[in-house]
């Protein structure tokens, strides 16, 4: 298959995403050129991942056949530090930048950079696996990506914009960690019949919630028009 169609394909699914969730910025969008620089970090933050988790993993070695083994896996060895990545340019990156200015903005960077990390991880398993792999991934891990994006940036919102909330930006981490390794987790124990409904289930509530994060944070808005 012709590789810019690969190419495209990979990248599609994170495209659309990100076009939803800038569209969904009704009140104050946020400027084009720092979105791209956010998806650039997203793309940064897998080399990050890699540095972290080669010499992790040389030392703590996984029996795939262990559903205990594999939770620690799922939810330490991928997750946190999948996540973390990500964080480390949400947070000490872009939370900080005078475009910043709403709660809703928590959810754009966080989406952006998760769709950077996504659309990279996506190339490499899509120039792996070839056709099928773009299209099974792009229902299932780049939109769950986007989600753990999106609970991430929803409590990085209520930690910029809510007084004395700081301590939001660790509960950004920690539900974005818990997601993202519960999906994980049911793919990786997949060779249990019927387990891997848990991944889907797990998707679909993020899916859910983030629907809900995204209207209560355009509700909250200051650019809201008044009434």
């Amino acid at each position: 298959m012709n590789i810019f169609y690969l190419l495209a394909l990979a990248l599609a699914p994170g495209a659309a995403i990100g076009l939803y969730i800038y569209w969904k910025d009704e009140h104050e969008r946020e400027p084009i050129g720092l979105l791209v620089k956010s998806f650039f970090l997203g793309a940064v933050s897998t080399i990050v991942t890699l540095l972290i988790s080669w010499p992790i993993n040389a030392i703590i070695p996984i029996d795939p056949a262990s559903v205990t083994q594999q939770a620690v896996h799922a939810f330490i060895l991928v997750a946190l530090i999948e996540e973390f990545s990500k964080f480390i340019f949400v947070r000490w990156v872009l939370y900080p930048n005078a475009n910043f200015n709403e709660p809703y903005d928590g959810i754009v960077y966080a989406v952006t950079v998760s769709l950077g990390f996504a659309g990279l991880e996506n190339i490499l398993y899509v120039w792996d696996g070839g056709f099928e792999v773009a299209v099974i991934r792009m229902f299932t891990a780049v939109p769950a990506h986007a989600t753990f994006g999106a609970l991430m940036g929803y409590f990085l919102g209520i930690a910029k914009f809510q007084h004395k909330k700081e301590h939001y930006s660790f509960y950004a981490l920690g539900v974005a960690t818990l997601f993202h390794g519960a999906y994980d987790y049911f793919w990786f124990i997949s060779y249990v019949p019927g387990i891997w409904v848990g991944a889907i289930v797990s998707l679909i509530t993020g899916i859910v919630l983030s629907r809900s994060a995204i209207r209560i944070h355009q509700q909250n808005s200051p650019f809201k028009p008044s009434t």
